[in-house]
Parts: C-alpha cells; sequence; structure tokens
C-alpha cells in the first residue's frame, strides 16, 4: 500500500462526502458545502490510495501566532496504518513556528490519541460552540 500525501486540493464533493459518511461525520450529508469549506481552509493535506481519497487534514490560521486543526479524518479501512499521524506531523511541520496549535478531540480515546502525537490536554480550558445540525 502506496499512500501518496498532498496539499492539492484536487478532491471533489463526493470523494469528501465518501470519506466523511465513512466515519459517521454529519458533515458529510453537506458534500458541496463542505468542498466549499476545505478550499477556504488555510491548510488542507490529504491522503490518497491510488485515486481513493482515504484521509484529510485541515487547519485554519491567524498566519502568524495560532492555527486550529478542525477535520482529521481516516477512511476505517486505513486507520492504524500512520495515515493520520502523518498527517498530523505534516500540521506541525507548517505551523512549527506559531506559538499554538489547536484541535478539539470528540471523544475520550481521541484524548490519548492526540497525546501520543504530542498535544497536551488543557484541563484549564473548555470548548464552546453553538451547533446547529
Amino acid at each position: 500500500m502506496d499512500i501518496i500525501y498532498t496539499a492539492e486540493r484536487h478532491f471533489t464533493a463526493e470523494q469528501l462526502q465518501k470519506l466523511f459518511l465513512s466515519v459517521d461525520w454529519l458533515s458529510g450529508n453537506y458534500p458541496e458545502r463542505l468542498l466549499k469549506a476545505l478550499n477556504n481552509s488555510d491548510t488542507v493535506f490529504t491522503a490518497w490510495d491510488d485515486d481513493t481519497l482515504v484521509g484529510l487534514i485541515n487547519a485554519i490560521d491567524d498566519g502568524e501566532l495560532t492555527a486550529y486543526v478542525h477535520y482529521l479524518l481516516v477512511s476505517p479501512d486505513y486507520q492504524g496504518k500512520n495515515v493520520g499521524s502523518t498527517l498530523v506531523d505534516m500540521v506541525k511541520e507548517k505551523y512549527s513556528d506559531y506559538l499554538y496549535l489547536f484541535l478539539v478531540a470528540e471523544a475520550p480515546p481521541l484524548i490519548d490519541y492526540y497525546r501520543r502525537l504530542g498535544f497536551e490536554h488543557l484541563e484549564s480550558r473548555s470548548v464552546m460552540a453553538i451547533s446547529k445540525p
């Protein structure tokens, strides 16, 4: 299995939808909006197995100090094969000069995963959101 990683944004709405729905993410139900959102993100790295989109990470940044990882997802068939950690390493490299690189771990098992990748759990901070399902 040769996974190709790229910063090129040559994905389609259908490819995004398939990837996002493979991990049961609600945003996969809005493929055109998802495509627009990712094309407007500051950073997007993708992982490909031939012409199949198997992983994606994106970040939004202020251009100088702070970046936020919004999405990190890997198709279930490719989980546990270092696809996610490679994508995170790419983002960490890009933002290595920034003071902060934040992300939200939405499930307790992800906290341990992100800790292994160098993130720390900030108990002194709380995630706040307005959500419109």
